[in-house]
């Protein structure tokens, strides 16, 4: 089992920056990958980017460039550096394990508002 609270989310005017994080406890050595995902009003969540124990960092087209995913060694902290920010990114943030048996845990998520 993985807990995971993530936190950080706030209000940026377009072009500014913020910096989401997310903690993991538990199980953590059973942890394969975390990723961020998104949700914005009327639209599907969808995936930001995702950083898989001994094998890449992905992301969204959408993103690339402007959003960055750093960890820590043990897998329990993981950021998501968001630059450039535009009023496109507004949407609730969440972070998500998913374990070697594909189950996944989610954060609660945070809200990122983008807008002048």
């Amino acid at each position: 089992q993985v807990h995971i609270v993530d936190s950080g989310g706030g209000l940026v005017q377009p072009g500014g920056s913020l910096t989401l994080s997310c903690t993991a406890s538990g199980n953590i050595a059973s942890i394969h990958a975390m990723g961020w995902y998104r949700q914005a009003p009327g639209k599907q969540r969808e995936l930001v980017g995702v950083a898989i124990r001994g094998g890449s960092t992905d992301y969204a087209d959408s993103v690339k460039g402007r959003f960055t995913i750093s960890r820590d060694n043990d897998w329990n902290l993981v950021y998501l550096q968001m630059n450039n920010l535009k009023p496109e990114d507004t949407a609730i943030y969440y972070c998500d394990a998913r374990d070697y048996g594909h189950v996944d845990y989610w954060g609660q998520g945070t809200q990122v508002t983008v807008s002048s």
